[in-house]
């Protein structure tokens, strides 16, 4: 669900933002959960901009997260479902039966009072977090690791999922959202469902201060600068930038950027159509 605002006021004019109907009214915040987080404002420790467009946002504490799910066998409760600024899903609050309490990503269909666990046993519950090698084929899975043991780094953005399709020889092959087909070790763990808050992408910000508040600072086009600034920059009149290239002159289309990784082996479908 998305709420679309009225314009009352100008700021509000095409404003349409998340519903977050689903998250437990009055909850706060975990505080042996939160840390603090400094703002570079996109620059190094000599000062200088390492990365643009950086700047100001609204103060924020960062969620601890487990994407590890190394609770194994001991079932916890579903305590909440909050809002994270640090990411586009929501996170659930655990209480673990024995005394413990994590956050984790919220997937989608979890509820308050639900019960996960981190198990090898037939459990193919939303939440539950499991080996890749004892999920059913077909199943829909996020927060992926890639190296057993070190924690989900793959599928964790919202409305996200991706798809278990075959398992041989130790490794299972994934149809992650890009589209992408590729292998991972069987050992590997990963969590039931897809991630909650699959409307955002629906979000439109409205107005420019709100990308402010997010820490986003404005975009020159390159066409608008001059040609000491940027290779589109100068020219009689408005025109298209000819040969798209960044700041620096590295072309931006017609070639591949992706560096010689040693993933590159398990990528048995690449994601380009």
């Amino acid at each position: 669900m998305t709420q679309k605002f009225r314009p009352i006021t100008p700021s509000q004019r095409e404003l349409v933002l998340e519903s977050h109907k689903d998250l437990t009214k009055g909850a706060k915040p975990l505080k042996s959960l939160l840390a603090r987080k400094n703002r570079t404002g996109g620059r190094n420790h000599h000062g200088h901009i390492t990365c643009r467009h950086m700047g100001g946002g609204h103060k924020m504490f960062y969620r601890l997260v487990d994407f590890h799910r190394d609770k194994i066998e001991i079932p916890a409760k579903v305590a909440s479902l909050e809002y994270d600024p640090n990411r586009t899903a929501h996170i659930a609050l655990l209480h673990y039966s024995d005394g413990e309490k994590k956050y984790i990503l919220a997937p989608e269909g979890l509820k308050v009072g639900d019960v996960v666990m981190t198990t090898d046993k037939e459990m193919y519950n939303v939440g539950c977090c499991m080996k890749l090698k004892l999920m059913p084929l077909g199943s829909v899975i996020h927060n992926i690791e890639m190296y057993p043991g070190r924690g989900g780094v793959l599928v964790r953005s919202a409305g996200l999922s991706a798809q278990l399709l075959a398992r041989s020889d130790g490794y299972v092959k994934l149809k992650m959202p890009s589209g992408e087909i590729r292998m991972i070790n069987e050992d590997c763990r990963a969590t039931f469902g897809a991630i909650s808050n699959a409307e955002r992408i629906l979000r439109v910000e409205g107005k420019a201060g709100r990308n402010r508040w997010k820490g986003i600072r404005p975009t020159v086009r390159g066409t608008a600068m001059n040609p000491v600034d940027h290779p589109h920059g100068g020219g009689e009149g408005k025109h298209n930038g000819y040969l798209p290239q960044t700041p620096w002159a590295m072309y931006t289309k017609g070639f591949r950027t992706r560096s010689k990784k040693k993933t590159t082996k398990w990528i048995v479908k690449d994601r380009r159509k």
